[in-house]
């Protein structure tokens, strides 16, 4: 029998990125698109540009997600960074205006599986904060509900390190939009406690410590661990492998006491990421041999449902809308 925690209210459905099993990540195209399906929260991963300018990619690099190789006028800016301890080499945000990122079309990140969303690339800008945030409030205004936003600092500390610090420019990006108390409708997420401790200091709004299944995390979440975390952050956003462990062959192992450690602790659990294509389930949800094939996400979500987290992260909010049904 699986360890369940108490029993919670649906889950809220994130929608990864947006849509972005359907759209290239991080564009207004996969938010929207995300919105439509009837996700709960957007997220946008968020980094800075040069002239200080909160704007939507999943790292600082951006050869993997925007045209920039391509761009002879920005091929002098290719160059290796350290960031957070690893070599990095390509183009990066901090090096560009706004008005320069701008002239940039988005690409899908990962075409091999994803074929189907080729057909935007080059369609799409880079998107600021403000507006993701107008978007959501017209399609608010459309659709009669509220929609959360889930942003999440990428690299603070590097940024910081660069004269380039998120938290107060991201606060108050969102006092001006009028999210500044804890009922309001946003998480902010991050990896790093001492980003999460500052903007604590700062905002009401409700944080998110993340946790990935490597070492260094280990520490934080054991019991005392998670208790800590609460001490700064009102939830956790665990990988998956955390709550249920995979073995190297794909096979899913027995679960956890994660999720019930963390509602110990006062914390809600959100965990990441749930795809639809085989290379990302565990061996016995795959349909085929096929790695970009579909398999059975639905069954994985409701096996996390049924150990007690209170959102999942999707790259798929349709279908994980439709699991929770």
């Amino acid at each position: 029998m699986p360890l369940s925690a108490e029993p919670v209210a649906k889950p809220i459905v994130i929608a990864h990125r947006g849509a972005s099993g359907e759209r290239p990540e991080h564009t207004l195209a996969s938010y929207e698109r995300a919105i439509a399906l009837g996700a709960d929260f957007v997220e946008p991963d968020l980094v800075m540009t040069r002239d200080g300018v909160l704007v939507a990619r999943h790292e600082n690099e951006i050869s993997g997600t925007t045209d920039v190789a391509a761009r002879p006028e920005f091929a002098h800016r290719k160059t290796t960074k350290s960031i957070d301890g690893e070599a990095v080499t390509g183009w990066f945000t901090e090096d560009f205006t706004l008005a320069e990122l701008k002239t940039l079309r988005a690409r899908e990140r990962l075409p091999k599986l994803r074929p189907q969303n080729t057909v935007y690339d080059g369609q799409f800008e880079i998107p600021t904060l403000q507006e993701i945030i107008d978007l959501v409030r017209a399609n608010e205004t459309a659709a009669g509900r509220r929609i959360g936003l889930y942003p999440e600092t990428k690299h603070p500390g590097y940024f910081q390190g660069i004269g380039l610090a998120m938290e107060r420019p991201l606060v108050a990006m969102l006092e001006k939009n009028g999210y500044s108390h804890a009922g309001d409708p946003v998480f902010i997420q991050s990896f790093e406690a001492e980003n999460l401790k500052e903007l604590r200091g700062l905002t009401k709004l409700r944080l998110i410590q993340l946790m990935g299944a490597e070492p260094h995390f280990a520490a934080m979440t054991t019991p005392e661990g998670l208790k800590s975390v609460a001490t700064y952050a009102d939830g956790v956003g665990p990988a998956k492998a955390l709550i249920v462990p995979v073995s190297k062959l794909g096979k899913r192992e027995a679960p956890t006491r994660f999720v019930a450690d963390a509602h110990a602790a006062g914390l809600k659990v959100h965990a990441w990421t749930f795809r639809v294509e085989n290379y990302f389930l565990p061996a016995d949800m795959r349909k085929g041999l096929n790695p970009r094939g579909r398999g059975d996400m639905a069954a994985e979500i409701r096996l996390f449902v049924e150990l007690g987290v209170d959102g999942v992260f999707s790259d798929n909010p349709g279908e994980a809308l439709a699991a929770l049904e």
